[in-house]
């Protein structure tokens, strides 16, 4: 009768010297270890779209800058260093959009930072009513831009718009309607800013001024401290992060300004309405310059990582004095 081999493992017949020459691998690595190989392997598909989406296309977008680079002429490409950001400098458009870019975001933050505080001051009180109006208020914000621009647009066409008709028949506005003169179609871009994004930087105010400690605010009370010395010293100089995050939100969103200008005025009248990001996507869409068109969006993007960074100081600056740390 023929013997078959013992498939077992042959592990229980080492000897004790050379078992423990073999140990698991998973004993020989570390919970700590362990963890952090987790970690990285979860952050990896979240770093592969950000280097796809962020990172790849910002790079190409400064390689482009530095070439006299046309769709229209693809064969004729040519290195010429800072020769676009030189001619974005010394252009009169890119200057007027500039200026243009400058006035909205300062109007339409420092309005919103106002009307929003002082919702957020007549939201404080944590009742029903309140919170119906702040969802209802909120409506605006789940809107996108582009589709905020052509309700607005619809609204206000002096021919058959439902508020620019009346507004033309009664002298309000030119008989051409109020996106056909330049001061007033910059005016109303500012007003359609301020109507969609005012429920937003309400809803930051109100979670700050609901962060508040009570006892303070109680102490100034009985302190005797009216109505406007509380809010003027206490509430005010406390409510300082978030009045510095909701700025900082709105003028970096402000400043790459675009939906609603396309869709409602295009840059015009002339150029009374272009920002930076609408006249780098003409430069690159429309006369096909990509190596001009880079150069402005890099240059938009250097503005607003500069206002991004004097934010974030001066956010834990009051940060720190509101906690007094």
């Amino acid at each position: 009768m023929e013997c078959k081999p013992d498939l077992r493992d042959h592990t229980a017949t080492l000897s004790p010297r050379v078992a423990l020459k073999r140990p698991d691998l998973a004993a020989r690595i570390s919970y700590a270890d362990r963890r952090r190989l987790f970690l990285i392997l979860m952050a990896l598909p979240a770093l592969a779209y950000v280097v796809a989406v962020g990172v790849w296309p910002l790079t190409k977008g400064l390689w482009f800058s530095l070439y006299d680079y046309n769709l229209l002429k693809p064969t004729r490409t040519h290195f010429v260093g800072l020769r676009n950001y030189a001619d974005v400098l010394g252009d009169s458009v890119t200057r007027q959009a500039f200026f243009n870019t400058i006035v909205f975001t300062v109007s339409a933050v420092a309005a919103e930072l106002v009307l929003g505080f002082a919702i957020a001051l007549a939201l404080w009180r944590d009742d029903r009513f309140n919170r119906v109006c702040l969802a209802l208020i909120l409506i605006p914000v789940t809107i996108t831009p582009l589709v905020v621009g052509l309700i607005f647009r619809a609204l206000l066409m002096p021919d058959y718009g439902l508020i620019g008709y009346y507004l033309a028949e009664y002298g309000f506005s030119g008989p051409r309607g109020l996106f056909a003169d330049g001061p007033s179609a910059l005016a109303t871009l500012i007003f359609i800013d301020i109507w969609e994004w005012t429920p937003l930087v309400a809803l930051i105010l109100l979670a700050g001024l609901k962060a508040l400690p009570v006892d303070i605010l109680e102490a100034a009370r009985a302190d005797g401290a009216t109505a406007l010395q509380r809010l003027r010293m206490v509430i005010i100089p406390l409510m300082a992060p978030s009045i510095v995050l909701a700025v900082m939100l709105r003028t970096i969103d402000a400043f790459r300004i675009f939906d609603s200008i396309f869709v409602t005025t295009g840059g015009g009248p002339g150029n009374a309405t272009n920002s930076l990001m609408l006249h780098a996507v003409k430069q690159g869409l429309e006369f096909f310059n990509i190596g001009l068109a880079s150069a402005i969006a890099n240059v938009t993007l250097l503005c607003i990582a500069v206002f991004a960074t004097v934010f974030v100081i001066l956010f834990r600056q009051a940060d720190r004095r509101a906690h007094g740390s």
